[in-house]
């Protein structure tokens, strides 16, 4: 298949980003010939993306990349794609929760796995990390529905639940939930907690960078001071993690703690990691709930802690996000019992996709 011919493309929004799905074996199988196609087919590097698909923001520049699984257990592969906006870069050293919304049904849509009945779930596996999800979803008739009741924060109206259930998020990328060895560690002056509880994170008090999170994301992106010492800290902060120099890397992730607001957990303002998330990711909210559940990290005091076997709720920009997040101490540290979300997804274009000539 020739590029000029245009590559079959689902457009779909998962939970508060938008990404361009594709089935592994309409790409290249060479990664950089992918990378390549898939820079052009997002029209990057470009601030506005004008000349592509991508939306002028990290949230709206992704692609998932399906396929069927390897092997494990699983019934697809699902390959995350972060692609630079104003930069020609594919970063993969992070996965995607919102996305992973939209991979389960794109995947009976394109026949990789049969519907069952009125409630299919399809078991992925994140190739990025190698944890393993499985997503829920209606498909009454045979058919994904994405029409239902449910409303997140950050996505106008209401669409269909996608459970997500995650298996081995703990340590996915660095090997170990606290993977410094200790829930919390001061770095250049200031106490944070390193956690990856699916998205490797450093997460600071707010206050102790003289701020109060509540702040509005333009205002934090605006800050020029703060964008410098925040760079220096998740550099600082990466090395204690092992996870080598990630001055070109998307993880890990900076979010700043406060107290609550409006009834929830804990309040947040993550970065990505320059630009500041407008609500928070999937993994993101599971890997905040953890490293402040566990006592001694650096927002355990801040928190309001939900009672056992309640939501998480962590507060965000435009709302908040419910998780299910269990933490029980273990002889070397603490253990995750569980990892839960509900999402939802809505499939928005599907035809084909034509890059532009050149970068």
């Amino acid at each position: 298949m020739s590029p000029a011919d245009g590559i079959p493309c689902m457009l779909m929004r998962g939970g508060t980003s938008k990404g361009a799905y594709f089935l592994a074996s309409d790409l290249p199988a060479d990664p950089e010939e992918r990378d390549r196609l898939l820079l052009r087919l997002m029209g990057s590097p470009d601030p506005r993306q004008i000349d592509g698909l991508g939306g002028a923001h990290p949230l709206t520049s992704k692609v998932a990349v399906v396929g069927p699984s390897a092997g494990g257990g699983t019934d697809v592969d699902y390959l995350f794609l972060q692609l630079g906006v104003d930069t020609a870069s594919v970063g993969t050293r992070q996965t995607c929760g919102n996305l992973l919304a939209g991979v389960g049904p794109f995947a009976v849509e394109r026949g990789l796995v049969p519907a069952a009945g009125d409630h299919t779930e399809v078991r992925i596996r994140m190739v990025n990390t190698d944890a393993v999800a499985t997503a829920g979803f209606a498909t009454p008739g045979g058919v994904v529905d994405y029409d239902g009741g449910l409303a997140i924060d950050g996505v106008p109206g209401t669409a269909g639940a996608v459970t997500l259930d995650f298996e081995g998020t703990a340590g996915s990328s660095t090997g170990a939930l606290f993977p410094t060895g200790r829930v919390l560690d001061r770095v250049l002056g200031v106490d944070v907690t390193c956690v990856d509880n699916g998205m490797p994170s450093v997460l600071l008090r707010a206050a102790d960078l003289g701020l109060t999170g509540g702040e509005a994301p333009q205002d934090l992106e605006a800050d020029t001071a703060l964008a410098g010492r925040l760079a220096e800290l998740r550099l600082a902060a990466a090395g204690l993690m092992g996870m080598g120099d990630v001055s070109a890397a998307t993880v890990p992730k900076i979010v700043l703690l406060s107290e609550p607001r409006a009834g929830g957990a804990i309040a947040t303002r993550s970065f990505l990691p320059v630009r500041v998330h407008t609500s928070i990711g999937v993994l993101g909210a599971l890997t905040v709930a953890a490293g402040v559940l566990a006592e001694g990290s650096a927002g355990h005091g801040l928190a309001d802690l939900p009672a056992p076997g309640a939501p998480f709720r962590v507060e965000h920009p435009t709302g908040h996000f419910d998780v299910d997040v269990g933490l029980e101490p273990a002889p070397d540290g603490f253990a995750v019992t569980r990892s839960a979300a509900l999402r939802t997804a809505r499939k928005l274009f599907e035809g084909r996709a034509f890059p532009r000539p050149r970068l």
